[in-house]
């Protein structure tokens, strides 16, 4: 990368280098620009030049039309009332239910694109905080697709009833249950099999019957889905173990001060019926924050299916959502409410979906055997949910003036980041002498202690 303001005048008898004749503006200044490209980096220690990625000249020629494959595209909309009918008329709003649903599908070749990158990045032991603005943005990406694919069914209602009926009977046995993409993304999210509902009695492998389409499920089902390495990445978190802050202690006594207090307010109630009333909320109160400081309790709890995350991933969730406006924390904390904004729009979709079924079909059964209506409502319930944990996290918030203040050294620790060198870097510091500005560095005068910068995940 170059100063977007200087050139570079070369001769043939002469090796270039990045401060060979600069000009600004047509007048030549070496001094000045040299000082200018020192500054950001470009001085004479870059030596190696960008390379522009072209086809070769042998290669066609490069057209919106080939590069996007458009004849492929436009062309794999068959209708089946045209094919099928005796006098070849098609029924018009066939097309439009083709489209929407094709787009589905390249969305959700989208969504897996990034989900797998995500699962990518997690699945490093160490993740920096350049890591987090490529995961955020990523989510993001998953989030706005998420919003757009929920909006694509709003352009479906548009077609009636009576205008879906007029070809649906070509489409039996297909079913929208047959998306192998969207059961992908379900995978590859976290969705266990023991979470889903039972499709016409069976599990929902069976209505994937080729070596390809099982190999898919197959692999997505043993490598580890996002959830999984979230929680690993939670597990990790700074302060649950901590020799000067230990967040896991200190909150149960904050929890613990919380209630007492509770409490005494209950019981200064004049009204004894207020009173009881508002004793009963602080019993229902105290055993919430129960179901998660008592680890037995939430094992149960996940043994039962209502709790996704180690108990250990929740502390740090916990903590990440108390002290969110900590630097080190401001990342994390904007990962774990897309993952829920995520979750929340897939049941937003699923329910648009359901709506969406019923007014064109009432209670008749699916194309594909199933329930239909049924059976579409019983997938919009928290089961389907894969980051239910992090919704629910909101019960056991407590207020600021019972939040255990940070000690200084984590309050070090949470303010300062840390950004691990790519394998790229590494080889090009070997190569190369690193460029320096005058004057110590904040870790060099003893500002802070080169212990205190670890990864958010240390």
């Amino acid at each position: 990368m170059a100063c977007p303001y200087a050139r570079f005048i070369e001769r043939d008898d002469e090796t270039s280098s990045a401060t060979a004749k600069l000009t600004l503006n047509g007048s030549v200044n070496n001094d000045a620009l040299a000082e200018i490209l020192s500054l950001t980096g470009y001085g004479q220690t870059s030596s190696v030049k960008p390379e522009l990625k072209r086809l070769p000249s042998s290669d066609e020629l490069v057209t919106y039309g080939n590069y996007l494959q458009l004849n492929r595209l436009l062309d794999s909309q068959v209708l089946l009332s045209a094919k099928h009918d005796q006098n070849k008329h098609p029924v018009h709003d066939e097309h439009l239910f083709i489209i929407i649903h094709q787009t589905f599908e390249l969305w959700f070749k989208q969504i897996l694109w990034e989900i797998d990158s995500l699962r990518a990045i997690f699945g490093n032991k160490s993740i920096d905080e350049s890591h987090m603005f490529v995961s955020i943005n990523r989510l993001q990406r998953c989030v706005q697709i998420w919003r757009l694919l929920c909006d694509q069914i709003i352009i479906l209602e548009t077609m009636t009833p009576l205008d879906f009926m007029e070809f649906r009977s070509y489409l039996s046995p297909a079913s929208g249950f047959q998306s192998l993409q969207f059961r992908l993304v379900e995978n590859k999210l976290g969705l266990t099999e023991k979470s889903r509902v039972l499709y016409n009695q069976t599990s929902y492998k069976n209505a994937f019957p080729s070596l390809h389409e099982q190999t898919e499920l197959t692999s997505s089902l043993e490598e580890p889905t996002l959830l999984m390495l979230i929680e690993r990445w939670l597990e990790r978190t700074p302060g649950l173990e901590d020799s000067s802050f230990n967040f896991w202690e200190r909150y149960k006594r904050a929890v613990a001060q919380y209630i007492e207090y509770l409490q005494s307010n209950a019981q200064d109630e004049p009204n004894p019926t207020a009173r009881e009333a508002a004793l009963e909320d602080v019993k229902k109160t105290a055993d919430s924050f129960r179901s998660l400081i008592d680890e037995k309790f939430h094992q149960q709890l996940v043994a039962r299916s209502e709790r996704r995350m180690s108990h250990r991933a929740l502390q740090g969730a916990l903590m990440i959502m108390l002290y969110r406006e900590q630097p080190r924390f401001q990342g994390p904390y904007q990962i774990l409410s897309l993952l829920m904004d995520v979750d929340a729009l897939i049941t937003k979709w699923r329910y648009n979906h359901l709506i969406l079924v019923q007014r064109q079909i009432g209670n008749k059964q699916g194309t594909g055997g199933s329930a239909g209506y049924s059976y579409l409502r019983s997938t919009c319930s928290d089961r389907y949910k894969v980051f239910i944990d992090l919704f629910n996290l909101a019960s056991f918030l407590i207020p600021r003036e019972f939040l255990p203040k940070l000690t200084t050294e984590m309050k070090m620790r949470l303010a300062v980041a840390n950004v691990q060198p790519s394998s790229e870097d590494n080889a090009k510091e070997d190569g190369e002498e690193l460029h320096r500005t005058s004057g110590k560095s904040a870790n060099e005068s003893g500002l802070i202690d080169k212990d205190a910068f670890h990864p958010v995940n240390d």
